[in-house]
């Protein structure tokens, strides 16, 4: 089985099992190649967020015509804010952004409860290692990528390039099975 991709300068399709990084400079231009990638050739949707909350995310999805009822999303930092969560079928929660157990628990019963196209979106890597560490990032991301292969899922992982060393990035990205760089010129080039 293979997957479409939207994203310029990518490969057309990839094949199921499939992980990519965004290596981007900021995360507000991300929105557009995130919401490129889920809009394409998608049954079920798992958008993990450790940047925004469930709300943000909603709005996001409304505002580039994304199917929202596709759509799983997990909010990892309302709890933590004390913000008020509002349940729901397609919304789970866990209790802080330090939690890469129960993010990982999560894209489980979602990969294991879901037919057909599933699309994960990280976002962000960044994010998750500033909350807990890069070694414990790293290997949550190794255990998400075996998980959406097991699967034949595709996902997508966003990271900064300006917040990590060189050698960082570089370690993330050999966890991936190709990388699409968001420049700064918005411009997209792919390394597959």
């Amino acid at each position: 089985m293979d997957y479409r991709l939207a994203i310029t300068a990518a490969p057309e399709t990839v094949p199921a099992g499939t992980s990519l990084m965004l290596l981007h400079p900021s995360t507000g231009e991300t929105d557009r190649v995130d919401t490129d990638f889920f809009k394409t050739d998608t049954d079920h949707l798992f958008i993990l967020s450790t940047r925004t909350t469930a709300r943000e995310v909603k709005q996001k999805l409304d505002h580039y015509d994304v199917d929202a009822s596709k759509a799983v999303i997990l909010d990892t930092l309302s709890i933590e804010r004390g913000y008020s969560r509002r349940s729901s079928s397609n919304v789970r929660y866990v209790p802080s952004p330090e939690d890469l157990d129960g993010m990982i628990d999560a894209i489980q019963t979602f990969l294991e409860g879901h037919d057909g196209k599933l699309r994960i979106s990280i976002d962000s890597v960044t994010e998750m290692a500033y909350y807990s560490n890069e070694q414990r990032t790293v290997n949550a991301i190794e255990r998400i990528v075996s998980l959406i292969d097991r699967h034949d899922a595709v996902g997508l992982f966003h990271v900064a390039a300006s917040v990590h060393s060189d050698s960082v990035v570089d370690e993330f990205s050999e966890l991936f099975d190709g990388s699409i760089h968001l420049n700064d010129d918005g411009s997209v080039s792919c390394d597959f």
